[in-house]
């Protein structure tokens, strides 16, 4: 489900920025606006943010080799951690400089022309990153849970829902400093305001960037599965009989993808067909209870102190 609802979140991102990008630089060339240049720049952003998550979704569903046994479930959280960096690079670096280029300009005789079409481009651009936003919720909110939308942001496994959350929201935000920073400059005739608009979308874009990175690393170096995962799993594994936890460690290889590796207590009678009985339904349970775990690996042990 998470696959299924960050695809189609993204498709929905994709399609409103690319035509919310285009409508920004007939209006930044239009207006000569400082914010509708860098606005246009940050939804050309999140449009190649976009497709670099929709090739990395493809990318992981490459059958296991040789050299990858364990698959390439990752290739969506590296392509996920290009995008922080594209982010930052071009949408929020970009904003900055030209931010601070525009404060530059003043008191030479720059203005901005036909400010009203700034106003109207970024009014309609508003809506429909408004339904792009929604888009996203909608599809968060079929796998969050019980969870707080910061739980939610720093506990997901899958990254794409949460990048395209935060960069919604970064849009909808930036969109709405552009259109106070353009309105402000057009009533005062101040290009100031245009260029702290500017300037603070840069901001704002730098540190989602940075949120977004810090997240995307942990899922690259390897994260457990939800303490919810772990505490169905402890309980899969008890549940058996005769059968004992003696410790659990847990990997995911993939967003979907979960490796669980457990040692697991066997009474010291047991045949060595009742052995492997016992770890073959315990392994059922496991899989039972969280469909994600596809690499199972048990061993079985006498328990026993230090164990």
């Amino acid at each position: 489900m998470s696959a299924e609802g960050g695809t189609k979140a993204i498709v929905a991102a994709l399609v409103a920025n690319t035509g919310i990008a285009i409508s920004k630089f007939v209006a930044a060339g239009i207006t000569g606006s400082a914010s509708m240049l860098a606005e246009g720049v940050h939804s050309v952003a999140d449009a190649s943010n976009q497709v670099l998550l929709l090739i990395g979704g493809k990318a992981s569903r490459k059958a296991a080799s040789p050299a990858h046994p364990f698959g390439y479930g990752r290739e969506r959280y590296i392509y996920a951690f290009i995008v922080s960096i594209v982010l930052f690079s071009i949408g929020g670096v970009y904003a900055l400089y030209e931010g601070y280029h525009k404060w530059h300009e003043r008191g030479h005789g720059a203005e901005l022309e036909w400010p009203q079409v700034a106003v109207i481009v970024l009014l309609v651009a508003i809506v429909l990153e408004s339904f792009s936003l929604r888009t996203a919720v909608i599809e968060s909110n079929a796998v969050r849970g019980k969870q707080t939308w910061t739980q939610f942001i720093k506990g997901s496994r899958s990254p794409e829902l949460p990048v395209i959350l935060l960069e919604d929201i970064g849009a909808l935000v930036g969109l709405i400093l552009a259109l106070i920073g353009v309105s402000l400059s057009w009533i005062t005739g101040d290009i100031l305001f245009d260029a702290l608009g500017t300037f603070s979308i840069g901001v704002l874009l730098v540190l989602i960037a940075v949120v977004l990175a810090i997240e995307i690393r942990s899922m690259l170096i390897g994260e457990s599965a939800t303490l919810e995962d772990i505490d169905a799993i402890k309980t899969a594994i008890n549940d058996g009989e005769g059968d004992t936890l003696i410790h659990l460690k847990t990997l995911h290889v993939g967003p979907d993808e979960l490796l669980v590796a457990a040692k697991v207590g066997i009474g010291e009678s047991a045949t060595g067909e009742q052995v492997a009985s016992q770890i073959d339904a315990a392994e059922a349970r496991i899989r039972a209870a969280v469909p994600k775990a596809t690499i199972i690996y048990i061993e079985p042990d006498i328990p026993r102190t230090g164990a």
